[in-house]
């Protein structure tokens, strides 16, 4: 169906728009109050990657990470879509080594590093590209920890009938206050379940994750533990180049945030109470870290001092092939006030 989606970024080449990105974005309270939009905050797409936070919340709560003595470094790489740097490589392999795992065991898949340097290193070395190096590793070995510690099988702990990933999508239905059967399932690309659902429900998810005293009591101690790690390794969500990782970290903990696929970008504000979901409708990435900028921007709700670092400004520069600034990337947008609740 068409949804309404809004102008978020316009690039500029000269005096001329020569393109724009439109999308979708949602700030909704603990209470499920959607308090801020541009778009459509009932817009349909699935969480990708920003849903990892949330697949660890099971894996805290059946009692697995302590049994197995994982460390905060290690947590956070479970919520992670790393960028195959040596410290990934280094907490993942230490994850299956603590549940008598290897790597052998690693369904996710193959794909280079996503750390040009350490692609380079890699090629150059000849060190041949393994599941370990998946930007997804650390998601896979966090449901091997599950699946061992409850007993369930582990040849299959990624089909979409699995004790693992049934457990995932009931959890994952639950903090973004749905029934399951009303999250759309589809695979994702490292060969797991993917969840759909509005774009609100995943703020509220955010919101709720910002606000553990909010979340059943079983999920206050685990939802503690998997912000608190996001926002003490933020190199290990993603990596040195990541967008989400050095907003957490120049940002100075004032928020916690995580990207995804195709254009979304999701964050959570725990002095505010508050979760933001962004999505670029046209699935780039282009114009995602302007747009959240500035919607973080609009709700005054990081230092000022944050958008001045190049890592996390709002506006960025068009160049050609002799350097020269010939453009802008911008955004375009405000933020109308929300008027609706979600039934949770």
């Amino acid at each position: 169906m068409p949804t309404m989606s809004a102008p978020l970024v316009q690039v500029t080449r000269g005096e001329l728009v020569e393109s724009l990105h439109r999308g979708h974005i949602a700030v909704v309270d603990c209470r499920g109050n959607v308090l801020w939009q541009a778009g459509d905050p009932m817009y349909v797409t699935y969480f990708r990657s920003s849903a990892k936070p949330f697949q660890v919340l099971p894996i805290i709560e059946s009692g697995a990470v302590d049994r197995f003595g994982i460390t905060e470094r290690e947590l956070a790489v479970m919520a992670a879509s790393h960028h195959g740097e040596d410290c990934h490589v280094e907490a993942v392999m230490s994850i299956l080594g603590k549940i008598g795992l290897d790597e052998s065991c690693l369904k996710c898949g193959v794909h280079k590093p996503t750390n040009p340097t350490q692609a380079a290193r890699l090629a150059r070395e000849g060190i041949p590209v393994t599941p370990v190096f998946n930007n997804c590793s650390g998601k896979h070995a966090g449901m091997l920890a599950y699946a061992t510690h409850k007993g369930y099988p582990i040849d299959n702990y990624v089909d979409k009938e699995s004790l693992v990933q049934i457990d995932m999508w009931k959890a994952v239905a639950e903090i973004c206050g749905l029934l399951p059967e009303k999250v759309v399932r589809g695979v994702d690309g490292c060969g797991v379940v993917v969840f759909g659902m509005p774009i609100a429900n995943m703020a509220y998810a955010y919101a709720r994750l910002a606000c553990p005293d909010m979340l059943p009591e079983r999920l206050r101690e685990p939802a503690r533990r998997v912000t608190s790690a996001m926002v003490e390794y933020p190199e290990m969500i993603g990596g040195t180049l990541d967008f989400g990782s050095n907003l957490m970290k120049n940002s100075k903990g004032a928020v916690f945030a995580k990207g995804g696929a195709e254009g979304l970008f999701c964050v959570g504000v725990p002095k505010r109470g508050i979760g933001i979901a962004v999505k670029i409708e046209d699935g780039g990435s282009r114009g995602l870290q302007t747009a959240v900028m500035e919607t973080l921007r609009l709700l005054d709700v990081v230092p000022q001092e944050t958008f001045a670092e190049p890592q996390t400004s709002i506006v960025a520069f068009v160049r050609n092939c002799r350097e020269d600034v010939v453009g802008e990337i911008s955004p375009c947008f405000e933020l109308a006030e929300g008027n609706s609740r979600l039934s949770v």
